[in-house]
């Protein structure tokens, strides 16, 4: 005598079409039921066979043990995003290097000029490196060759002083790299750009964590943070 295939269809159905733990805890006593009734009034000259019942028996089993595994996921995921969420936290009001190529010029009448610090990722070491920073109309207002860079993040600082020795205007400047390796081959180089972490957004269910960099940055997911300055 066969097991209705149905009962056990939905039951394995369960784990993946969003069955709740209370219906598939019904479904399971159903399926047992069924069993232990066609166990009962099965036919004595042609009774089911042991690993036929072996076999529906183990499928059942599988499915709890699906649904706990999924239990223990679910907690470790969100022990993995509160981590995340205060790890994140304890970037606020700390400087870090992020994509972009920005640098922010401030100027104070007793202090001179003030640039914000910039960075540039490379993927494998530089035998040379020029940078370049323009203004927001495109006038080059400083050069510079930095020689070797290594593979990895590295930052620089600029004084926001032009090569001619004069001070820029205060505002928003770019800044652009050309990498060389030692053949001439160019090389990609990432600019980074300055901002202070100012709050911390968490995503659903506390997954997807965003920095907030403030009105000119906007938000940055953690895995940005190329350095910590």
């Amino acid at each position: 005598m066969n097991i209705d295939t149905s009962v056990i269809s939905t039951v394995n159905g369960s784990s993946t079409s969003g069955t709740t733990p209370r219906q598939s805890q019904e479904l399971r006593e159903s399926f047992l039921t069924l069993l232990i009734t066609q166990l009962q009034n099965q036919d004595p000259l042609n009774p089911m066979e042991n690993a036929e019942m072996t076999s529906q028996l183990a499928q059942i089993n599988t499915v709890s043990g699906i649904e706990e595994l999924n239990t223990t996921l679910k907690g470790i995921t969100q022990q993995m995003d509160a981590a995340q969420t205060l790890q994140a936290a304890g970037l606020i009001d700390k400087a870090v290097l992020v994509p972009g190529n920005n640098v922010m010029v401030s100027v104070d009448p007793e202090n001179g000029s003030y640039a914000t610090p910039f960075g540039i990722e490379l993927d494998s070491p530089a035998e040379k490196v020029e940078v370049t920073v323009t203004s927001q109309a495109g006038e080059v207002v400083y050069t510079n060759n930095l020689g070797r860079v290594a593979a990895g993040v590295e930052s620089f600082s600029w004084g926001g002083i032009t090569n001619g020795g004069e001070s820029v205007p205060a505002g928003a400047y770019r800044v652009n790299f050309k990498a060389t390796d030692s053949e001439g081959e160019l090389l990609e180089a990432r600019p980074l750009n300055y901002a202070l972490v100012q709050g911390v957004t968490p995503g659903t269910g506390g997954s997807d964590v965003r920095l907030d960099l403030g009105a000119i940055f906007g938000q940055v997911s953690i895995d940005q943070v190329k350095q910590i300055l």
